[in-house]
C-alpha cells in the first residue's frame, strides 16, 4: 500500500471514528499532496507523485510543525505548541523513523576518517548516507561539534 493510499484509508477511518483533529491533519496532508501534484502538472509532468515525492511533502509539513513549535514555545504559547506537537505526531506516523544521534556521530566520524575534511562535503556525504532519514539540523550540529 502506497503512502497516499494509506493516508486516504486513514482519513476514511478517522471520519468514521469522528476523530475531528486527526481528520483535519490528514485533510491538510492530502491537500499538500494535491497541491504538489498540481504544481508538478503545471511544469509539464502529468504523472502521479512517486513515493519519494510524497515523503518530501510530508517532511516539509513536519518541518513546518517543528519550526512552529519552536516559535510558539519561545513566545510562551504552550497551547499552540501542544497543538502543533499533536499534528507533528500524526505526520511522523507516515515518515520513516529518524536515525539516532549515535548513528549519525558514528557515520560522521567514519566519513571524516576516510579523508573528507571540509564541512559541506561531510554534510553532503552524511545526508546521502542516510537518504534523508537524518535531520539536517542535527547532522550540522554533530559535524560542527566533531570538527571542533
Amino acid at each position: 500500500m502506497s503512502l497516499q493510499e494509506r493516508l486516504s484509508a486513514d482519513l476514511k477511518a478517522a471520519l468514521k471514528n469522528t476523530d475531528s483533529f486527526r481528520v483535519g491533519v490528514l485533510r491538510l496532508l492530502s491537500a499538500a499532496l494535491q497541491n504538489e501534484t498540481i504544481s508538478k502538472r503545471t511544469h509539464g509532468v502529468d504523472n502521479p507523485l512517486a513515493e519519494a515525492e510524497v515523503l518530501v511533502v510530508l517532511k516539509r509539513e513536519a518541518k513546518k510543525r517543528k519550526e512552529s513549535i519552536d516559535i510558539f514555545s519561545g513566545a510562551k504559547r504552550f497551547d499552540l505548541a501542544e497543538k502543533e506537537t499533536r499534528e507533528l505526531d500524526i505526520i511522523k506516523e507516515y515518515l520513516p523513523p529518524e536515525v539516532s544521534r549515535e548513528e549519525v556521530e558514528e557515520t560522521t566520524k567514519r566519513i571524516i576518517a576516510s579523508g573528507i575534511k571540509d564541512f559541506p562535503s561531510i554534510m553532503k556525504a552524511v545526508i546521502a548516507e542516510f537518504k534523508g532519514a537524518a535531520d539536517g539540523k542535527q547532522v550540522a550540529e554533530i559535524v560542527k561539534s566533531i570538527l571542533g
